[in-house]
């Protein structure tokens, strides 16, 4: 998910440079939903992983 919203960046960037304002605007929103959701989701797996011990 982090690459997405690495590759949703990169394309805001590109059509920022290119004057494309629309489409820079919605690539940022789309990187930065995507972004956040990774880290709630990074989050929850390091809580969750600490409680739990691996099987024997």
């Amino acid at each position: 998910m982090l690459t997405w919203a690495v590759v949703f960046l990169i394309v805001a960037v590109i059509a920022g440079i290119l004057g494309l304002s629309g489409v820079a605007g919605a690539a940022t929103n789309i990187a930065w939903i995507l972004f956040v959701v990774f880290i709630i989701l990074f989050i929850v797996s390091l809580i969750r992983g600490r409680g739990t011990s691996p099987p024997a």
